[in-house]
């Protein structure tokens, strides 16, 4: 690892682990950047809300069979070829909206966008975790998951600021963005790998989403969690700007971009009281906490508030990094270190399941009954589903090691 065996390594290691997830956030922003910009891409080529949920899904879609298929590439290979061919992968995605004439451009961008996330998922995690100084493995998940999470935000602040505030809206987000990948490469290329016994790129195998025994304990209230809470991201991302253009005629893309970002910030926020509310705890207070975001969502569509959607993104946000949080430290922490990025990435499988699921319901329901009417049966459903996984948490506690 770096510099452990030599005078101020921890210090070293703490760099490396933050460039790590500079580099992951990064990757992670470019994902959510064309958010804000669906409305301008609606007028340019003229296609329905459902075809912007269907834009959306196709990108959850590909991070699933990347984390199915590749999922345990990083375990292999190392982890900086991996997170090289995703930083490719964003790169190339950026073109695609950069040079998007017809909607079939939007579909590869985020198919790109989609194989960038799935590769580095598992792979950035697991590599901020080792680049780490020994001891500072709760830390570190803070600092991956914090990467991750604030990544997610920045992309639509930044597109949004840029959209309403600069010139070419649809074109100035997508290059400030390939500039970030550049230095980011840089950076990879600078950090050390961290995987001692690495194998040729043809012994990686598609995977089963299995685990091994001793995860699946774990496994079973954190996977729970975390589908529930990307659901609610899922929605906030795809349908929350023509929510705020439609009925309560905020077209300003910054305010959308704004609010998409909060959710992903108060996340992370969420994620850094895992430290004093303690792992177990965390699961089923992020639910109740995901619980009450749902609230003030369905309050939001009823009458129309923007403060309702402001304070959803809020609170939903901060109980998803509650949750979500807890249910890595727990699964990583009990997974073995060769299987990690491989049980990582499982957790993902699932946790993306629920972002691109629901949202494509929601973009079907739009038609017959209006953007309110499909978000109120979406808050209905999840608030089943939240209330079925705070009960299970509650009664078998997830178990973790002090």
């Amino acid at each position: 690892m770096v510099g452990r065996n030599r005078a101020g390594g921890a210090v070293d290691g703490w760099r490396a682990c933050l460039l790590a997830g500079a580099v992951f956030a990064v990757c992670m922003a470019g994902t959510t950047l064309p958010t804000p910009l669906y409305g301008h891409y609606q007028d340019k080529f003229g296609f329905s809300e459902l075809t912007v949920t269907v834009v959306y899904a196709v990108y959850a879609f590909a991070v699933i069979a990347v984390l199915l298929l590749t999922g345990n590439a990083s375990d292999t290979v190392g982890r900086r070829p991996v997170v090289l061919s995703a930083l490719g992968f964003a790169a190339a995605s950026a073109v695609c909206f950069l040079g998007a004439t017809a909607l079939g451009w939007l579909y590869v961008g985020r198919l790109l966008s989609g194989l960038s996330a799935g590769l580095i998922t598992g792979a950035a995690t697991a590599y901020v975790m080792e680049l780490a100084p020994r001891g500072g493995a709760a830390r570190a998940t803070f600092v991956a998951t914090a990467a991750n999470m604030g990544g997610l935000g920045c992309g639509p602040l930044l597109a949004g600021v840029l959209a309403q505030y600069a010139p070419w809206p649809l074109y100035l987000p997508f290059v400030v963005h390939l500039a970030l990948v550049a230095c980011s490469v840089a950076v990879v290329l600078w950090l050390p790998e961290t995987v001692r016994e690495r194998r040729p790129a043809g012994s990686v195998r598609p995977q089963r989403p299995s685990l091994p025994p001793q995860v699946r304990s774990v496994f079973g209230p954190a996977a729970t969690a975390s589908f529930v809470g990307f659901a609610l991201f899922g929605v906030f991302t795809s349908v929350s700007p023509a929510f705020l253009a439609e009925s309560l005629d905020e077209r300003n893309h910054a305010v959308s971009g704004l609010v998409v970002a909060l959710a992903f910030f108060a996340s992370t926020a969420g994620q850094l009281a895992v430290g004093r509310v303690g792992v177990s705890r965390s699961l089923p207070l992020g639910c109740a906490a995901l619980l009450v975001g749902l609230a003030l969502l369905a309050g939001a569509l009823w009458w129309d508030l923007l403060a309702l959607v402001v304070a959803s993104a809020v609170v939903g946000g901060s109980g998803q990094g509650l949750s979500f949080r807890a249910a890595l430290s727990a699964v990583a922490e009990a997974s073995p270190a060769d299987q990690r990025a491989a049980v990582i990435s499982t957790l993902f499988v699932v946790a993306y399941g629920g972002i691109s699921l629901p949202v494509v319901g929601v973009g079907v329901l739009t038609g017959p009954i209006g953007l309110e009417g499909a978000g109120l049966v979406f808050i209905a459903c999840m608030t089943v589903l939240v209330l079925t996984a705070a009960g299970y948490l509650l009664r078998r506690p997830v178990p973790v090691r002090a």
